[in-house]
């Protein structure tokens, strides 16, 4: 349909013309939800690994102050001034001092210490107050804090009937539960106990889900 100036617009469905594609046409996305991802052959992902920037910057800095210092002296001493006293007298202990000699035997003592602590950083992942969950996408990762695991746990727990008050200890690989109950019997609230929480660990999300360990008693008893 034309259009003439000052005219209003209208708008007429135009036919459809049908043609079979589908040999050529993609498919179609899926509207539901997608698998999860695994990460490894039984589906669980590796733990977060810190920074270490504390250490890594105090290490940083200690070799810039000492590589500097020792140029500076080195320097000093190709323009014809005497070298340092301190880094005299090192030089003329390490000459002259055994190896057997007990000062000689503390610093490569301290120094094979700080060696292992620091490859011991090297290869250890680290934050573990950081619980790891299962990967729903291949560009997220996520992570559950323990506090707020334990936190989740308590709240399960205190909906029970008979249950007082509950304290959770939540570590990588078990979660301790104890909890005082003034009424009802004992066993009959741990088993609700042992239902609900663990249905309450399966859906943290965690790629290894802690064992659980519940212990019920009384006001005022230790258990």
């Amino acid at each position: 349909m034309s259009e003439t100036p000052g005219s209003q617009s209208t708008t007429q469905p135009l036919p459809v013309i049908e043609k079979d594609d589908t040999l050529g046409r993609p498919e179609a996305p899926d509207t539901h939800e997608p698998p999860p991802v695994q990460d490894g052959a039984d589906g669980r992902g590796g733990r977060f690994w810190s920074a270490r920037r504390v250490p890594a910057g105090i290490v940083a800095l200690l070799l810039l102050i000492l590589t500097g210092v020792f140029l500076y002296d080195i320097a000093a001493v190709r323009a014809h001034r005497s070298a340092l006293t301190w880094r005299r007298e090192l030089a003329r202990q390490l000459a002259g001092r055994p190896l057997d000699d007990a000062w000689v035997r503390v610093g490569a003592g301290v120094a094979a210490l700080l060696g292992l602590w620091l490859i011991v950083l090297a290869v250890t992942p680290g934050l573990r107050r950081l619980l790891p969950m299962r990967r729903t996408h291949p560009e997220v990762r996520a992570g559950l804090h323990r506090n707020a695991a334990a936190l989740v746990l308590r709240d399960r727990a205190m909906e029970i009937s008979g249950v007082r008050s509950v304290r959770v200890r939540l570590c990588r690989r078990r979660a301790d539960v104890r909890a005082v109950s003034h009424f009802r019997e004992l066993e009959e609230v741990r088993a609700d106990l042992d239902t609900v929480l663990a249905d309450a660990v399966a859906g943290l999300g965690l790629t290894r889900p802690p064992a659980l360990s519940v212990r019920v008693t009384r006001p005022g008893r230790k258990g």
